[in-house]
This record gives C-alpha cells, sequence and structure tokens, in this order.
C-alpha cells in the first residue's frame, strides 16, 4: 500500500484538505482531488506556464510543485478570480483584448498577470514582456496578450480610483 500524506490549504479562500502520495504534484492535487481544472497541463516541465497558480501570492508553475510543499499555503487557482458570475478586471480585459485563440495557454497567463500587476500597477511594455516570458503561446503573436495586460491595468487603476 502507498503511504499518503496529510495536506490542509487554502485554495481560493476556502480551506481544502485531503491525502496524498508523497510524490503527487500541486496540478493534479487541484486537478484531480479538487476538480479545479482550470490549472492547465501542458508540458509537465515548468517550460508553458500554463499550470501557473499564486502560491503565497508569487506565481508557481503547479506541476513541479508537490502538494505537500503547499501545506499550509494561501493558492489561487485561475477559478478564484471571478467573483458572483463577474469575470476579473484581469480576465475581462484579456477577452475584450482577444488575448488568446484556443485558451489552453490562457490560466496561467491570467494567474501570472495578477501578480504583476498587484505589484506593478503600469507596467510598461518591457516590463509586461519581462513578466510574461515564462508562460508560452503557441496561437498568438504576444501582442493581443500585451494590449490584454494594458487594458487589465487600467481597469485595475480605475477600480482602485473609485474605492
Amino acid at each position: 500500500m502507498t503511504e499518503t500524506i496529510a495536506v490542509r490549504m487554502t485554495v481560493n479562500g476556502r480551506s481544502c484538505e485531503g491525502r496524498v502520495e508523497p510524490r503527487k504534484t500541486l496540478a493534479d492535487f487541484l486537478r484531480e482531488d479538487l476538480a479545479l481544472t482550470g490549472t492547465h497541463l501542458g508540458c509537465e516541465h515548468g517550460v508553458c506556464g500554463a499550470c501557473t497558480v499564486l502560491v503565497g501570492g508569487e506565481p508557481v508553475r503547479s506541476c513541479l510543485m508537490l502538494a505537500v510543499q503547499a501545506r499550509g499555503a494561501d493558492v489561487t487557482t485561475v477559478e478564484g478570480l471571478a467573483k458572483d458570475g463577474a469575470l476579473h478586471p484581469i480576465q475581462e480585459a484579456f477577452w475584450e483584448s482577444h488575448s488568446f485563440q484556443c485558451g489552453f495557454c490562457t490560466p496561467g497567463f491570467v494567474t501570472t498577470t495578477l501578480a504583476l500587476l498587484r505589484d506593478n500597477p503600469d507596467p510598461s511594455e518591457e516590463e509586461i514582456r519581462d513578466a510574461l516570458s515564462g508562460n508560452l503561446c503557441r496561437c498568438t503573436g504576444y501582442e493581443s496578450i500585451v494590449t490584454g495586460v494594458h487594458r487589465a491595468a487600467e481597469k485595475l487603476r480605475a477600480a482602485s480610483a473609485t474605492k
């Protein structure tokens, strides 16, 4: 019988727990145990960025992190962004900018953008491209993605100005 380890973490604001094999990745725990399939698995080598989630607010390749390493952590997946059926301003900006075609890479770009704009609410194009350099898209030329990040930054600045 395979040994399992208890894990407890907060995912998208909710306390979650389970038992996992020591080698189970955070991506597999999110997808298989918590049914949060928005975290996509592409390369499973940490290269494509499709599996990016936020752990303690920082972008992490969930295909490279073990679920046991996330014990006690606060994890945010793409499913945790929309509130009450309304898209998050980043998701809305990407949609309005036609930033994606097939959508496979979208969750990783969205979560990476969330961290970028939290730390830098008005990034330059160079800063955006640098922050997103670890995320790959096979469908676009990245121009519409950069446009989406700029639009998201505008939306978030406008929202914070009205508070």
